[in-house]
């Protein structure tokens, strides 16, 4: 399938973490508009205690006003290696050091509206540390066996989208 030409494109807005564009582009004979939130990327981790415990986080998050289930993660810096900004997140949020990392998947989050590219790491062989939380971040670690964590999934317990497909991805990497 070919890709539609773009013709031109406006910056509507430039924010800290995500720009919108209105990217005007050609279709079937018609121009078209849409508008598009241009990110940076992202990572998410598995970080894996042991064999049968991963660490989770609860996470306050202020666009939907609630405290969420989730797999540690963040942004990348623009230029920056996806692992590096992996290993910093997993510190920074968790406290724990992987001396293992294995990229599992790559995924677009919401391709209709945004193209953030999100990177899936397995980090293993943790040791605790002090965490480097950010200003304002209000999180917890939760460290749970590895089948409390997937039924947390099946019970709608966990409903952030990058963490149900990191663990439901991992899980059947691990079968």
């Amino acid at each position: 399938m070919n890709p539609m030409p773009e013709l031109a494109s406006e910056r509507l807005y430039e924010g800290e973490r995500f720009s919108v564009e209105r990217v005007r582009y050609a279709s079937r004979g018609r121009q078209l508009s849409r508008d598009v939130i241009r990110h940076p990327g992202a990572v998410t981790i598995v970080p894996m205690v042991d064999n049968d415990h991963v660490c989770l986080i609860q996470n306050h998050r202020i666009a939907v006003g609630q405290t969420l289930i989730e797999l540690p993660a963040g942004t990348l810096e623009r230029g920056k290696d996806p692992r590096v900004t992996a290993e910093r997140e997993l510190a920074e949020e968790t406290g724990y050091r992987a001396s293992r990392w294995d990229l599992l998947h790559e995924f677009f989050l919401s391709p209709g509206v945004l193209d953030e590219r999100m990177r899936l790491f397995l980090a293993t062989g943790l040791t605790e540390g002090p965490t480097n939380r950010e200003s304002g971040e209000q999180i917890e670690n939760r460290v749970v066996a590895w089948d409390e964590a997937i039924d947390m999934v099946r019970r709608r317990e966990i409903r952030d989208a990058k963490t149900i497909i990191g663990l439901l991805w991992a899980d059947q990497c691990r079968a």
